[in-house]
């Protein structure tokens, strides 16, 4: 996981598979977001082959955190299809918004 802060964005760069053995350095994450403060976070997930319920719950969380703070939560993709699984399959799908940076990564 890599933490990059710009002017007006906190950027959360995730590679590889999201899992309960990552809980600690998410939390790490949404912390140093939390603490930036910046207007927008995006979390880039372009490169996530796979999530499990852990990265959905944190993801869920963050957007509740921004919302309440007035600050906004952006999901970078293209998306693998086992996350757009995921949170199509959840129904959190929508909740997120999704900016596509190039084509689709091989499933």
């Amino acid at each position: 996981m890599h933490l990059t802060r710009h002017e007006q964005v906190f950027l959360i760069t995730m590679r590889g598979e999201m899992d309960h053995d990552d809980v600690e350095e998410v939390e790490a994450a949404w912390t140093a977001a939390d603490e930036a403060a910046s207007p927008m976070t995006a979390v880039d997930l372009s490169r996530v082959t796979f999530a499990d319920s852990m990265l959905l719950n944190a993801l869920l969380e963050a957007r509740r955190r921004h919302e309440a703070d007035g600050r906004e939560l952006v999901l970078i993709g293209p998306l693998h299809s086992a996350v757009l699984r995921l949170l199509d399959v959840s129904g959190t799908l929508d909740h997120f918004r999704i900016v596509s940076t190039g084509p689709s990564p091989a499933s």
